[in-house]
């Protein structure tokens, strides 16, 4: 058995002690990472449009829309270049008097689909859309015909029927050979 542990000044260190240190150094690096992921909003001032309203609005469809460079990220949240023309694209549209719908079908048109983070059901995407239940589906069918396959032998039934005579023969020998 090893000596207990001790520290720079001789006295041993109790398992207790440790594992709280320990404990705390990993509780402080999973809040940095924590707060480190959170993202700060990517919208600068000089972008920021006068009028609440418009604003509230072009908040709500940027969040919508995708970075074409960041992918999975929001334009709202990214810092790319693209990502600011896409927001300067949005709010000049709204001042301009578009509805959300409006500016969301511009951008689909010179972007596609891909633009949207959350595409519309359409039928160029219903593979998309459906794929997720049918693979749902699959494997609840699957479920339940293993389920139904699967018999219950009551206690003191042969599992397997019956045996031929050279199994019988060939146990027999087996049998014998081991006493």
């Amino acid at each position: 058995m090893s000596p207990a542990p001790r520290d720079r000044s001789g006295c041993r260190i109790r398992a207790t002690t440790a594992i709280r240190a320990v404990t705390g150094v990993l509780a402080a690096a999973c809040i940095g990472l924590a707060l480190a992921a959170v993202p700060a909003a990517a919208v600068q001032p000089d972008e920021i449009l006068k009028d609440p309203a418009l604003e509230k609005r072009a908040r709500a469809i940027s969040a919508d829309l995708r970075c074409m460079v960041c992918q999975n990220q929001s334009i709202d949240d990214s810092d790319a270049p693209l990502a600011k023309d896409l927001r300067v694209l949005v709010r000049e549209r709204l001042v301009a008097g578009d509805s959300n719908a409006a500016v969301k079908d511009f951008l689909v048109a010179r972007y596609g689909q891909f633009v949207l983070l959350n595409p519309r059901f359409e039928w160029e995407t219903a593979l998309l859309w459906v794929t997720p239940f049918a693979v749902l589906g699959i494997g609840a069918g699957v479920l339940v015909l293993g389920a139904l396959r699967r018999r219950v032998v009551p206690a003191g039934e042969p599992v397997g029927g019956e045996l031929t005579e050279a199994e019988r023969a060939k146990l027999a020998e087996i049998l014998r050979d081991k006493s």
